[in-house]
């Protein structure tokens, strides 16, 4: 779990944070729209709803930005559809991308991230041609030097997998205990900086310095497209990295 460890790291450190939040509470207020106008804006009878707000949660998104969501979504003539599409790609050197996005329009949403993807070295794939590398996996990121009680917690809620790396400590369970992991860290104490489900890879590639901050920077260009949600690689980053991204 090293690498996805580590580029987490790397993201929080950065604090890519203040910059940009604002975009990142976007991208998070579509998520929950989505899901309130496939399920419904009840929490109890929407689990794509309640993973989303504990998403938003997690990125310290207002409690107003949350209900404002959901009341938009709610409304009958808001006039705005999202459509989730994903796309596959590869960076050079063999490193797997998943891009997922909701976009009220496909033909920009295409535009932008087929020209991303060249303009940077990459390349954009056919259906299935990353995706088998990967695997649907519940991430919770927490900052704490409490190792031992976090991994007390999450075991005893049925997490698969505790890793420490540095000042964090990330939790890896299946999709469907996720929520059940996440609100068992919540009542012990723990906030959590990252949550969601996302897809991990199930093996990774290593490039050496130059490839790794060429792939690091391709993959934050594509975050910062307004309709893309998350971009999910199979790149293992050294401990040791120290390039400029």
């Amino acid at each position: 779990m090293s690498g996805h460890s580590k580029w987490s790291t790397i993201k929080h450190k950065k604090g890519a944070a203040d910059a940009k939040r604002g975009k990142i509470f976007t991208k998070i207020g579509k998520e929950i729209m989505v899901a309130v106008k496939q399920g419904g804006p009840a929490e109890e009878s929407n689990a794509a709803l309640r993973a989303a707000i504990i998403k938003a949660r997690a990125a310290n998104m207002p409690k107003d930005n949350i209900d404002r969501a959901i009341k938009k979504a709610s409304g009958e003539n808001d006039g705005v559809v999202y459509t989730q599409l994903t796309y596959e790609g590869y960076v050079p050197g063999g490193v797997a991308l998943i891009i997922e996005t909701l976009t009220d329009n496909k033909n920009r949403t295409a535009a932008d991230v087929r020209s991303t993807l060249s303009k940077n070295g990459g390349s954009l794939g056919t259906a299935g041609s990353s995706s088998y590398l990967f695997q649907k996996k519940g991430i919770i990121s927490i900052q704490t030097s409490d190792f031992d009680k976090v991994f007390e917690v999450a075991g005893d809620a049925g997490a698969e997998d505790v890793v420490q790396d540095e000042d964090y400590v990330e939790v890896i369970t299946d999709p469907a205990d996720f929520e059940t992991v996440s609100n068992a860290l919540s009542e012990a104490g723990f906030t959590p900086e990252e949550a969601e489900v996302k897809m991990e890879p199930i093996t990774r590639v290593t490039l050496d310095s130059e490839g790794t901050a060429k792939a690091l920077r391709l993959i934050e260009k594509l975050e910062d497209l307004d309709d893309v949600q998350s971009v999910f690689n199979n790149l293992e980053i050294p401990d040791d990295f120290e390039g400029d991204i």
